[in-house]
């Protein structure tokens, strides 16, 4: 959910001063730039929002991760063992991300072990489950979030619409903002989950995370 609503006519302005303030950050400032190029393809932030889920199951099968055609509603999006995929295209990118990032022991929990999501029926289960503080949550969402939008990017699929409902735009015009998004890319890449250009890799399916 944003926020801040933002309007078409708005959003030139925001999109240009977030890149002004990436000046700083010449890998954070490309990443965006692809990031904000794929407006194309939301004219008004708005998209089909499930047009690409095809995409995302099949990098799912790319990395060993198996998939259930089911609504996450029915139990848990991620249930320990697969991803429920019957969402839309960025929430499925999003868990693909989830388990790249999390430890091999959490991919045993449902949702792993970081409670509930908002798609995830069985909410008082997943929640009973968590297994890591608040900072740590937060943090693993950040690079979640991330990660899933990065490989939107590399799928052709609308990747500015989740930047902006996943509130990486709120607040575009503060130093901070810039700082946190170029932190976050800069975890990834110490992960291995990304690239130097602040592109996906395929081939890690491993984490150092609790």
């Amino acid at each position: 959910m944003i926020l801040t609503p933002i309007t078409p006519q708005a959003l030139p302005h925001i999109l240009e001063t977030y890149d002004a303030g990436l000046a700083g950050y010449p890998m954070a400032r490309s990443v965006f730039r692809r990031i904000a190029a794929t407006r194309l393809q939301c004219p008004g932030l708005t998209a089909d929002l499930i047009a690409g889920r095809a995409k995302a199951v099949a990098l799912a099968a790319k990395l060993g991760i198996p998939t259930i055609d089911e609504d996450p509603a029915a139990a848990f999006s991620w249930d320990g063992h697969a991803i429920r995929t019957r969402s839309e295209t960025s929430v499925v990118f999003h868990e693909i991300a989830h388990w790249q990032i999390a430890s091999v022991e959490r991919r045993s929990i449902v949702d792993f072990g970081l409670g509930a999501g908002p798609e995830t029926g069985r909410a008082a289960a997943a929640n009973a489950a968590i297994c890591v503080n608040q900072q740590a949550q937060e943090a693993e969402e950040n690079l979640a979030s991330l990660l899933g939008i990065l490989w939107e990017v590399e799928h052709d699929e609308p990747a500015l619409l989740a930047f902006a409902e996943q509130n990486w735009l709120e607040l575009y015009d503060r130093a901070g903002t810039h700082a946190h998004f170029a932190g976050v890319l800069g975890a990834l890449q110490v992960r291995q989950l990304i690239d130097a250009e602040g592109r996906p890799r395929i081939e890690t399916v491993f984490s150092s995370s609790p």
